[in-house]
């Protein structure tokens, strides 16, 4: 998710549900449906693309809004808004896009090339300050410079040829690019709507113009329920299952599992001991996702190191983490340790097949003597006595994994105290934003199917202040260098993976989460995806009974 934010157990564990298949058969065609009711693990902020902050955003919008390529149930890319896959110059650089000319607004507009690249330009206009304009910025033409005020933002490397021709120009090939259209941040805008609501789109349903699956009813900022309603102006909308899908947000797996039992909830986001309980349940169901838990490490808060700035002291906490007791014993709910940034089953090598985890194998296992001996090193840099503060968003079993860090880690080390605060997740969030923390224990979900994605968030200039010359060559390496050299590329991002994680402990990996939950018989097509938003809703249904 900046990675704030994609892939949860209980934050994206939660949203629920979904499905980007739009092969079925006959029978299924004709059965009749009922209105779903799903949850969400937090509040839903925006319904502006441009300024998407977690999850519930992420998949609220895509199931409003399309662009121009969507995922299906096997997370390969298809064409939305889009007509047909990208034309691609031969060295990578230019992308040529054809629109369908029947997709439309809401308010019957048609979709245009002109919304693509008024959106884009918006996002990466450096007045705003958008979170995702960084994925603008590390793939377009000229956008970094329109980002730093060098460029105007007229020249970013976006055409509208004509209403239905986007020409897209990239600063260097980018192999993952058209996995990147498939996130909310390059869907289009309609900019005779934004300019006539100003600062009020997207801060409620009636404030807003919709071009995909679903129209947002019953909601405004602050909200804690809303409707999805079918979009019968979508150029799709008979192969849209459901006719509505009512969301309430519940933050608690407890109370998830008794709306569940009570029929209020069609499927409920279960965790921890809960979930340990309920796998027997014939309506369990557990699902894989490419999200994972992990710690932010910040070294610098309101203009001072924080003693996280010592390599020594972050090396002993990663490797003072007793993964297997935590996410077996702790959450316990399906998840499993995890090893390094990039997720099992997210990636593999273009060659070879291999799973990108697999090749590079294991990272910062725990190893209590080695911690320790980091641990003394630390000490006689930093002084006897080391305080910090670990923020965890108050999603789920967050605040247990919390408190299990803190006493496990004061435990093991003479002299630690760890301060666990439990905030609201945009709160959180806002916070990590302007680097106001110390340790901050978030879930991360890839944007696009890359492990960039991932280890993007750790290039000099992020949020948490983590700054290697190393790794960012590694990164430019296999960014521009090996943009085309797809055997030195992959090894390049194998060896930026062990730099940052490895060698200098730029942030601490916890687990890869499932999703845990109890489903009613009734919902099919529910599929999760490992990037971009964690589930689509334009396929699942409720049949009646």
């Amino acid at each position: 998710m900046k990675k704030i934010i994609q892939t949860i157990t209980l934050a994206v564990a939660a949203l629920i549900f979904a499905g980007c298949t739009s092969n079925k058969n006959a029978s299924e065609e004709n059965q009749k449906t009922e209105p779903l009711k799903l949850m969400s693990p937090s509040e839903l902020t925006t319904l502006n693309t441009s300024v998407m902050l977690d999850f519930p955003d992420a998949i609220v919008q895509t199931a409003a809004f399309e662009g121009l390529y969507a995922l299906d149930d096997k997370d390969q890319l298809i064409p939305a808004v889009a007509e047909a896959m990208p034309e691609i110059s031969e060295d990578g650089k230019t992308y040529t896009i054809k629109l369908r000319e029947e997709a439309i607004w809401s308010n019957d507009d048609p979709v245009t090339a002109q919304d693509f690249e008024y959106a884009w330009k918006k996002m990466i206009d450096p007045k705003n300050g958008y979170v995702y304009s960084f994925l603008v910025r590390d793939t377009i033409l000229n956008a970094e410079e329109i980002s730093d005020g060098k460029k105007a933002v007229d020249e970013l490397g976006v055409k509208a040829i004509d209403d239905h021709t986007l020409e897209v120009k990239l600063k260097e090939a980018k192999p993952y690019f058209t996995s990147v259209l498939a996130f909310p941040t390059f869907f289009p805008q309609n900019q005779k709507v934004v300019e006539e609501y100003g600062a009020d789109y997207g801060t409620s349903g009636d404030k807003t113009v919709y071009n995909g699956p679903f129209t947002v009813e019953n909601w405004g900022q602050t909200d804690l329920s809303w409707d999805l309603k079918k979009n019968e102006k979508y150029w799709d909308h008979e192969n849209v299952k459901s006719d509505e899908i009512h969301y309430e947000v519940v933050k608690e797996a407890s109370t998830a599992l008794n709306l569940f039992e009570d029929g209020q909830l069609d499927v409920a986001t279960v965790t921890g001991e809960l979930a340990k309980q309920n796998q027997g349940n014939p309506n369990y169901h557990s699902y894989p996702a490419a999200t994972m838990n992990y710690i932010r490490l910040n070294q610098k808060r309101k203009g001072k190191d924080t003693p996280l700035k010592n390599e020594n002291l972050r090396k002993a906490l990663a490797l003072g983490i007793d993964k297997e007791n935590l996410v077996n014993n702790i959450i316990a709910d399906g998840s499993t340790p995890l090893y390094g940034a990039i997720t099992e089953g997210f990636v593999s090598n273009p060659e070879t097949g291999v799973d990108f985890r697999e090749e590079a194998g294991n990272l910062m296992m725990y190893d209590k003597d080695e911690a320790l001996k980091y641990w003394e090193l630390a000490k006689k840099e930093l002084g006897d006595k080391i305080s910090l503060d670990l923020m965890v968003v108050d999603d789920g079993s967050y605040k247990k994994m919390g408190e299990s860090l803190q006493g496990s880690l004061t435990k093991l080390f003479d002299g630690l105290t760890i301060n666990v605060s439990v905030l609201p997740t945009e709160t959180a969030l806002n916070l990590s934003r302007d680097s106001d923390y110390d340790m901050f224990l978030i879930y991360w979900t890839p944007d696009y199917q890359d492990p960039i994605s991932t280890l993007g968030m750790l290039k000099t200039g992020n949020d948490r202040n983590y700054s290697n010359p190393k790794f960012d060559s590694l990164l430019d390496d296999a960014s521009v260098k090996y943009a085309t050299d797809l055997n030195k590329r992959w090894a390049t991002l194998i060896a930026a993976e062990k730099e940052a994680i490895e060698t200098t402990a730029g942030m601490i990996i916890i687990s890869q989460n499932q999703q845990s939950v109890l489903q009613n018989e009734q919902v099919k097509g529910l599929n999760y995806h490992t990037f971009a938003a964690p589930l689509t809703l334009k396929n699942v249904y409720k049949t009646t009974k």
